[in-house]
């Protein structure tokens, strides 16, 4: 497929707007100019842009998709209640089948809100992938075991090796897969130093759950003789593989000097710590020190969405008040954490921005509406300003994924019938 955006208004990789032509052919971007290209008439699909801004994929660097089939299941909880009274027991039921399919129902919300790519973690990755690789999407996806194994226990599941083969790096990097730690309350010290060597031979990145609560941190100090869980981890060479943990809400300055230090990445999720009442991750302190933040929802079951201009407008918002300062967080820090940070998590330099020769990961937006009126600048508007249904089109790779409300790589009808079915399954041995 070859697309022409023409007459749109884009974001450079310096985060300027620019007004011009944008073609892609394949998979990538391959013209930029404020003219029209002279071989117009390669392009089979051209789309008017008056009115439109053309933005980079939105990057989610941590979610757990498939929970979309708990969505408003447990409310009003602390995180252990809300895990052990409501989650857990739920989870126990799911089969490959009901992964399969409400992971289906996340992608077609994610590319709804213009997330082209997602770094996830859930049970079953055969499923997940399987469902990620039909939509036509993106995806880090953790190398989790099959439904049922108990992952405090279970050292890496059997399949690994199979599913390595089956899906890291398949068509050309769309799927990729992760090692990954659930956490430290949740792991012991054998299971950590076996995925943290898988993740070393097999060239892997890793994911994990980080000082999510002010109760795991203090836990882990207790256990480990008063190593935060950064330092734990640390220990153990876990960071020694590049790295991407969720949350970091209760770092410690010393802490935040290790993840510089190692290129960790720090997965922001101010909607579910804030709905959790897990606390807010020190962003100013992280970026000061030079850590790579990227934006994540968080599973829908703590957030309830995937709607990723949320996180946005928090991340701008929270860290204002928390410091007393409007000036500590900007919203160009604000999107380069939703697209090229995230990209950069993820281990795809050739994606993230719009660029001659960047993978066509895209999403248009509507901005021919009364709440970007008038524009003094355009940051300001896409951060405080934006909403997720303002997107028109997410492309993959060059596809055209969702475009004015349809889908074209997911049957969305049928999603939420499968997905309502096996609900009602599980509710039914519950």
């Amino acid at each position: 497929m070859a697309v022409l955006f023409k007459n749109v208004r884009y974001l450079t990789p310096d985060f300027q707007v620019q007004e011009g032509f944008v073609g892609v052919q394949g998979r990538d971007i391959v013209y930029l100019s404020a003219a029209e290209p002279p071989d117009a008439a390669v392009y089979d699909t051209v789309i008017e842009g008056r009115g439109k801004l053309l933005l980079p994929g939105l990057v989610n660097t941590h979610t757990h998709l498939a929970m979309t089939l708990l969505r408003g299941y447990g409310e009003n909880l602390s995180l252990q209640d809300w895990m052990n009274t409501r989650i857990f027991p739920f989870e126990a039921k799911l089969t490959p089948e009901a992964i399969y399919w409400s992971t289906k129902l996340a992608l077609a919300e994610s590319l709804r809100f213009g997330v082209t790519s997602s770094t996830d973690m859930y049970m079953d990755v055969n499923a997940i992938c399987r469902a990620v690789d039909e939509s036509g999407c993106k995806i880090n996806a953790a190398l989790m075991g099959p439904v049922g194994c108990d992952d405090t226990q279970e050292k890496p599941f059997a399949g690994a090796a199979a599913a390595l083969r089956e899906w890291h790096g398949r068509d050309e990097g769309r799927i990729l897969l992760d090692s990954y730690i659930h956490a430290e309350y949740t792991t012991d010290e054998e299971r950590c130093l076996l995925m943290s060597d898988l993740a070393k031979r097999h060239g892997l990145r890793m994911h994990l759950h980080l000082s999510e609560t002010k109760l795991e941190h203090e836990e882990c100090q207790q256990r480990h003789g008063g190593q935060t869980p950064t330092a734990y981890f640390a220990g153990l060479g876990v960071f020694d593989q590049p790295a991407t943990v969720a949350h970091g809400v209760w770092l410690e300055p010393a802490d935040i000097e290790i993840l510089a230090a190692k290129g960790v990445t720090v997965a922001h999720n101010p909607v579910s710590n804030l709905k959790l009442a897990s606390g807010v991750a020190p962003v100013p302190a992280l970026l000061r020190a030079g850590v790579n933040v990227g934006l994540g929802t968080d599973g829908v079951a703590s957030n309830n969405n995937l709607n990723l201009w949320e996180e946005m407008k928090l991340m701008g918002l929270l860290h204002k008040w928390g410091s007393q300062d409007p000036t500590v967080i900007t919203p160009r820090e604000v999107l380069a954490a939703a697209t090229v940070n995230g990209a950069r998590a993820q281990g795809r330099g050739n994606t993230g921005a719009i660029a001659l020769g960047k993978r066509a990961d895209l999403l248009l937006l509507n901005i021919d509406q009364p709440h970007y009126q008038p524009c003094y600048d355009m940051l300001n508007n896409l951060v405080y300003a934006a909403q997720g249904s303002d997107v028109v089109l997410t492309m993959v790779d060059g596809r055209i994924l969702y475009r004015d409300g349809e889908f074209s790589s997911i049957d969305y009808e049928q999603v939420v019938f499968e997905v309502e079915k096996q609900r009602q399954a599980i509710l039914a041995q519950l």
